[in-house]
């Protein structure tokens, strides 16, 4: 299990299943909605994930048609995103997440959106646009 919560810690949560690998994203609303070069995310099943308290301070902005990003009310802190793209799955801002995580970062997406201020310094793979698993359509 992992716990994690927003900055004000008025949002608590918990995740009950192994974490899936970090994904690195730079698309242009992930950097606008992060304030940062970058967003940091791990998939995780909506069934394993449970807030402990703070239901109430979460808030949603729909960024693009179908995707939903989550936040705390109060601090600002992004908790997740969904997608109707991908039914039953959060993707939790793994800088929300306490303590060690048993993951990784996978690989880098929408790297030909990556800010000119930024330098990728590490030797995963990198995506021009976002990755689509084999046999997968986007």
């Amino acid at each position: 299990m992992y716990t994690g919560s927003c900055l004000c810690g008025g949002i608590k949560y918990e995740v009950h299943q192994a974490l899936e690998p970090i994904q690195i994203c730079h698309c242009i609303q992930c950097r606008k909605a992060q304030g940062s070069a970058i967003a940091t995310n791990t998939p995780v099943l909506e069934a394993n994930f449970r807030f402990v308290s703070g239901r109430d301070l979460l808030g949603s902005f729909e960024s693009s048609p179908g995707k939903e990003r989550c936040f705390c009310r109060n601090c600002g802190s992004p908790i997740y995103s969904k997608t109707v793209k991908r039914p039953g799955v959060v993707r939790i801002r793994a800088g929300t997440l306490d303590g060690a995580l048993d993951t990784r970062p996978s690989a880098h997406f929408y790297v030909s959106h990556k800010a000119n201020w930024f330098e990728i310094s590490d030797d995963l793979p990198r995506f021009p646009e976002g990755y689509v698993p084999p046999g997968e359509h986007s």
